[in-house]
């Protein structure tokens, strides 16, 4: 079956134009259920429902309904996931199973008739204006080529709402100083042009014109974040450079870029911007997931920042 399961990764990756971050995802639960597939237990399952096992590897005759709610089962009880692991692990394999359903592969869809587990979805957590502006203090006193960088990507982060893997992915051609707008691409190849606050593209100004040329090294990156190495920053490298200034700062709440999706979300909601702006912001695809910050009870009292306050010293 890892041809079937190769061809599926080519069809999610091309005509479902699903990020790299979700294929990794899928990529994981499917090797999971492949694992769970030749394993003795799945074996005996099989010979139990008297269908033969191939001698030469996992076939797609294998994934029968009873295999599949047992898969789920070994989740549950022996792997002890969360239900919300589990719904997603289980929207994998239901995908990969329509897939097979549709390409022949199989005649009957053994996944069609299983529940997902209920998951109370959690509040998203978003940062009070104080633990933003702290962020913001701690990181003005970084004045090196990269302390330059993550004081523009902060700002920016917490200006636009973009995601993480949105704003390493921007390049120079993205940004349009005059209009102090940026332009990004989000989930199924979305393209919005998001404004940018007058406090965001005072640092972005400074890091193009006094740390980006230092940290490119002579290189012809087109990327906008590059790293101490003159190439592009990874989602991995800000998620630990977000990690450190949290500590540095001493804000107590959790601290993710993420977060400052959140925070953006929250604290532009509470400011009054409507929620089917707040929605292209933001790249939802649908309202409904926008209206979840709605929900978010506020953690400060005073409004959010002007973007004066945001503004980098020196």
């Amino acid at each position: 079956m890892i041809h079937e399961i190769e061809e599926f990764f080519g069809y999610l990756a091309g005509e479902r134009c699903l990020a790299a971050n979700t294929l990794a995802a899928y990529r994981n639960d499917l090797d999971q259920l492949t694992a769970y597939l030749a394993s003795p237990r799945a074996v005996r399952l099989l010979a139990a429902s008297g269908n033969g096992k191939a001698t030469d590897g996992i076939r797609p005759a294998d994934v029968t309904r009873e295999s599949v709610a047992d898969f789920f089962l070994f989740l549950k009880e022996e792997r002890r996931y969360s239900p919300a692991t589990i719904a997603r692990k289980m929207a994998a394999v239901k995908s990969l199973c329509q897939y097979l359903l549709k390409t022949g592969s199989i005649s009957r869809n053994p996944a069609a008739e299983i529940g997902t587990p209920e998951v109370k979805k959690p509040l998203p957590r978003a940062l009070s204006v104080d633990d933003v502006l702290s962020l913001v203090a701690q990181v003005d006193k970084r004045q090196s080529p990269e302390g330059l960088r993550d004081g523009a990507m902060l700002r920016l982060l917490y200006a636009t709402g973009m995601r993480v893997t949105e704003l390493v992915s921007l390049d120079l051609r993205d940004l349009d100083q005059d209009e102090a707008a940026i332009k990004c691409v989000g989930r199924g190849g979305r393209e919005r042009v998001l404004p940018i606050e007058p406090g965001a593209m005072l640092a972005l100004r400074i890091y193009l014109s006094e740390g980006r040329g230092r940290l490119a090294r002579g290189g012809a990156t087109e990327a906008l974040f590059l790293n101490h190495r003159g190439q592009r920053l990874t989602r991995q490298g800000f998620w630990l450079i977000m990690k450190s200034l949290a500590r540095e700062s001493g804000v107590s709440a959790p601290v993710t870029p993420h977060t400052l999706r959140h925070s953006f979300a929250a604290h532009r909601l509470r400011a009054g911007v409507a929620l089917p702006r707040l929605r292209y912001l933001l790249g939802h695809a649908n309202l409904s997931t926008t209206q979840i910050y709605t929900r978010l009870s506020s953690q400060q009292e005073r409004p959010t920042p002007s973007p004066a306050l945001a503004t980098p010293v020196g």
